[in-house]
This record gives C-alpha cells, sequence and structure tokens, in this order.
C-alpha cells in the first residue's frame, strides 16, 4: 500500500471530505508555482493535482488546453516542473502529477519514478494510459511509492470497473460526464448510479472529478463521494486572478 493511499483512506475513515484543485504546472512563473500552492493549501486544499503542459491533451477543455498551451510557449518541461517541486519548502499537503502517457515516456518511466519520490511527488493520473497497458508503469511506480490513480469513466462496464478498482492506489478517480474536463453542461445527476457503484466495489475514497465548475456542483458531488477534483474553475480563477470565485469554492467544500 502506498503512502498516498493510507493518506488518503485514513480520511476517509475520519468522515473528512476531501478537495483536490488541479493547477498547471507552467502557467505562469515556475519561481511562482509554491506559493500557489501554499495559497490553496491554506485555503484548505487536501492535495494538488499538478497537471503537466502537453501538447495533444485530449482529456482537457479549453480552459486547461490553453493554460497549457502558455506553459508550452514558455518552454515548461517535466523536468523542469520536477526540479522546481524538489525546491518546496512549505508545501505539507500531497503533490500529484496528471501527465499524458508519452510525457513520461520520453522522460524514461523509471527516471520519472525515482524523481518524482524524490522531490515528494506521492501519486499520479495518466489518463491515455489504459488498464492494459498498466504494466509499463507499475512496476516503477510501485518501487518508488508512486500511485497510480485509475480514472473510472461513466461508460466502463461493470467487469471493467472491477479490475480498475481491484489494482487501484491513492483513491478512485470517477469521471462524471462523459466528456472533456470542464464541460460543465454535461454535469447532471447521471454519475450518482457510477458512485454507488464505485464506492460498493472498493474501500478507497472515491473522488468526482469532469465538469464541477461552480460552488453548487461542489457540494452537490461532495454528499454522494468522498471528496471533489476542481480543474478548470480554479485554473480560470488563478489565471484571471479571481479571489473570490477561488475562494467560494472552498467555501462550498467546507
Amino acid at each position: 500500500m502506498t503512502t498516498l493511499t493510507k493518506e488518503m483512506k485514513q480520511l476517509k475513515e475520519q468522515n473528512e471530505k476531501a478537495f483536490v484543485p488541479y493547477i498547471m504546472a507552467g502557467d505562469g512563473p515556475l519561481e511562482q508555482l509554491e506559493e500557489t500552492i501554499v495559497r490553496l493549501q491554506n485555503l484548505g486544499a487536501t492535495a494538488i493535482e499538478l497537471g503537466i503542459p502537453y501538447s495533444d491533451p485530449v482529456a482537457d477543455g479549453v480552459v486547461i488546453r490553453e493554460a497549457g498551451e502558455r506553459a508550452l510557449a514558455a518552454g515548461v518541461t517535466l523536468d523542469q516542473i520536477l526540479e522546481t517541486v524538489a525546491t518546496f519548502t512549505r508545501v505539507r499537503i500531497p503533490l500529484l502529477t496528471m501527465a499524458y502517457v508519452n510525457t513520461i515516456f520520453a522522460y524514461g518511466i523509471e527516471r520519472f519514478a525515482k524523481r518524482a519520490q524524490q522531490v515528494g511527488i506521492r501519486g499520479a493520473i495518466i489518463p491515455d494510459l489504459p488498464y492494459e497497458e498498466r504494466d509499463l508503469v507499475a512496476g516503477p511506480f510501485q518501487q518508488h511509492d508512486i500511485a497510480l490513480i485509475p480514472l473510472v469513466a461513466l461508460t466502463s462496464p461493470k467487469e471493467r470497473i472491477e479490475k480498475l478498482v481491484q489494482e487501484a492506489e491513492g483513491f478512485i478517480y470517477a469521471v462524471t460526464i462523459n466528456g472533456v474536463t470542464g464541460n460543465q453542461n454535461q454535469l447532471n445527476d447521471s454519475p450518482l448510479d457510477h458512485f454507488d457503484t464505485l464506492r460498493a466495489m472498493t474501500d478507497l475514497p472515491v473522488y468526482a472529478g469532469f465538469g464541477i465548475t461552480t460552488a453548487e456542483d461542489v457540494e452537490r458531488m461532495n454528499a454522494h463521494t468522498d471528496g471533489v477534483i476542481v480543474g478548470s474553475a480554479i485554473v480560470r480563477a488563478l489565471y484571471e486572478q479571481d479571489r473570490e470565485a477561488l475562494e467560494q469554492l472552498f467555501v462550498a467544500y467546507a
């Protein structure tokens, strides 16, 4: 059992809801990344999902895609991000990466797992890595205490969900819409049965993500899951320096 798994299960056992903001590393100077994370930490974030910019982000909606484009235009790389994280001294909550598989392959799987552990990364989400290919990274990740967190889609059949949750570490990332991140128009009550199915299959916490963009979304999803992951709304608020919008999301979570 990875360190992240122990931490997230402990929160669930204590009946504490989780709030996991997603931010795009490099959307703004890397020198300010720790300050941004500490700000979210002080607002009450449980963990941070650290997006790694990629040129073809198939799961990302327009807000996160544009944030990634800004980071790439600034020349930000995975290596620079990891070395920036290595300098952090004030971050006390778990850090996770959200990176597409080609980025990790290009960096080197073993090299990534080893360096991620060294700098304090505790989990990884790889949205375009199929379950059938998880063994490509599972060994190095396990060796270096990196939780491989699965995304489980609304359209996944029960048999596939069983396989996904059986091998899962950290938490279950329950996708709430059939589409890309930030598409709030598709968010309705359809995920509720999905959450019930997942929670009946595993003792890992189940967090809802994709399409959660308002304080009302946070409240509604929190009522049926162990926590929420909010991406586009966080990225937009940080980019627009909209303090009120940012804080309202945390008020809804609390």
